[in-house]
């Protein structure tokens, strides 16, 4: 059996390639929407991907399931458990197959067990994988957002994401009982193959190792405790408190991945827009994505840009800032572009219309800059009230240590709750190192806000001055 874990870090998202090298055919679970690693995988060992499955409907990416189907010519499965609001839709001409617990998979001596895990969504299952070849048992289990190495998946995705109220609660109940009856009932040597890594928001703990095993978990995990005892009320406190904010796109990619998305074929190639393109891109209501560094962004940038540093987090800041109503361009070097594009993809921002390598000979007005402030000038200011501070750290952040009467809102929320942030004084930004503040900035800036500073250094320069900062609850700043 082969058997290759394909991790993406900018979503810290895993898929499976499993093939069967006597037959020379392959499965892929959990695909991401970039499918040619995938075809890539099969041609390098001379197989054919002949299945595509997936975990479930997921919520922070865009599956790759159907295009990867179409591009391999493979049959779908998929899963039918779950309720009359997540049942798979819009599968017109594909070959496909719905399955529910206790469903095989079979691909030549390898076996696909499907087992209905719930607690993360209603419809979610977990594969076990058999080589017959070499055993009598499977020796993986295939998790996707029910159990991760060190955490388990959240259950508040459905409420807090997609607005279906009602569901955290019993989520974390059937997560309980998935565990106790499904996972902890399999041998301890069983390996245990997730979905997601260290930095995804599907979980609030998610260990950096790619595996994990049963028995390892049963022992070690933070949630084993409430399965020993049989204390399900503690558990569902435990599983509910601390869980990371959702991104609003989240919502967006549970639709499109139950109804269907476009079949991209191929990734968009943007091309380099002249002066004159670009500006007409701009006056038909595109969006300048500025992929610089904070610095560069702080020090003069277009009006109405907004900035999305062009790292590993790309993708997620774009996917809480970014419409996907408009076309986007990209201030990006022509070596970053595709990769770029490629992460935009991944969560359906597909309107990427161009791109702009500089702003040399494309500002057709003055640059605008981001005001920066000192821990010492700021301190000053608040103390007058003659300043608000907006803090844009995670509420677990600010409830760990804030500066006293802060107002808090996630970066990825402020568009959302523009209403909530004074415009009749001057607001410092600020995020734990400045990143944060900086993105959040931007995002307001090019709504018309005028009155925002940024704390250079963040909340750490704040306490390397020796400042004060408080524990508790967040409030509102006054008058805020």
């Amino acid at each position: 059996m082969l058997f290759k874990q394909i991790y993406e870090e900018g979503l810290a998202q895993g898929s499976y390639f499993i093939g069967c090298q006597s037959q020379g055919t392959a499965i892929v679970v959990d695909p991401r929407r970039d499918v040619q690693v995938y075809l890539e995988e099969a041609r390098k060992n001379g197989m054919q991907i002949v299945a595509v499955t997936e975990t479930h409907i997921h919520a922070d990416y865009l599956s790759g399931a159907r295009e990867l189907a179409r591009a391999a010519g493979a049959k779908l499965y998929l899963t039918d458990e779950g309720d009359e609001n997540w049942k798979y839709s819009g599968l017109e001409g594909f070959d496909y197959q719905l399955v529910r617990d206790g469903d095989q998979i079979r691909l030549g001596n390898i076996t696909l067990t499907v087992v209905h895990t719930p607690g993360h969504t209603p419809e979610h299952i977990s594969f076990l994988v058999q080589d017959g070849a070499a055993a009598t048992e499977p020796g993986f289990i295939l998790t996707g957002d029910f159990v991760f190495v060190g955490d388990i998946g959240r259950p508040d995705l459905l409420e807090e994401a997609a607005g279906i109220l009602g569901t955290a609660e019993p989520g974390a109940r059937r997560m309980f009982k998935s565990l106790k009856e499904k996972f902890l009932a399999l041998p301890d040597y069983v390996q245990v193959w997730p979905g997601h890594g260290a930095g995804s928001a599907c979980g609030k703990g998610l260990g950096a190792v790619a595996s994990t095993t049963v028995g390892y978990e049963r022992l070690f995990s933070w949630w084993a405790d409430y399965l020993r005892s049989g204390d399900e009320e503690g558990f569902v406190r435990a599983l509910l408190s601390g869980q990371p904010e959702a991104p609003y796109y989240f919502a967006q990619m549970k639709r499109l991945n139950r109804d269907g998305m476009p079949i991209l074929g191929s990734l968009p190639k943007p091309d380099r827009l002249a002066p004159a393109q670009f500006q007409q891109r701009l006056a038909q209501g595109a969006i300048l994505v500025d992929t610089r560094d904070k610095l560069a962004f702080a020090g003069g940038h277009l009006r109405g840009a907004i900035n999305l540093p062009g790292g590993k987090s790309f993708s997620t800041w774009a996917g809480w800032l970014l419409p996907y109503d408009q076309d986007l361009v990209l201030l990006a070097g022509s070596e970053q572009v595709d990769d770029l594009v490629t992460s935009l993809v991944r969560i359906g921002l597909d309107r990427v219309v161009g791109y702009i390598p500089s702003l040399e000979g494309y500002a057709e007005r003055e640059l605008e800059i981001v005001p920066q402030i000192t821990a010492a000038e700021a301190k000053v200011l608040w103390e007058k009230g003659e300043a608000a501070i907006l803090d844009v750290r995670g509420a677990d952040e600010y409830l760990a240590g804030h500066i006293s009467g802060a107002q808090n809102i996630h970066a990825g929320r402020v568009m959302s709750n523009q209403q909530r942030i004074p415009k009749d004084r001057p607001v410092i930004v600020h995020c734990l190192g400045g990143d944060r503040s900086s993105t959040a900035i931007s995002a307001l800036l090019s709504v018309g806000f005028t009155n925002l500073i940024n704390l250079t250094g963040g909340i750490r320069a704040w306490q390397h001055e020796g400042f004060a900062i408080e524990k508790g609850q967040p409030r509102e700043a006054v008058g805020a």
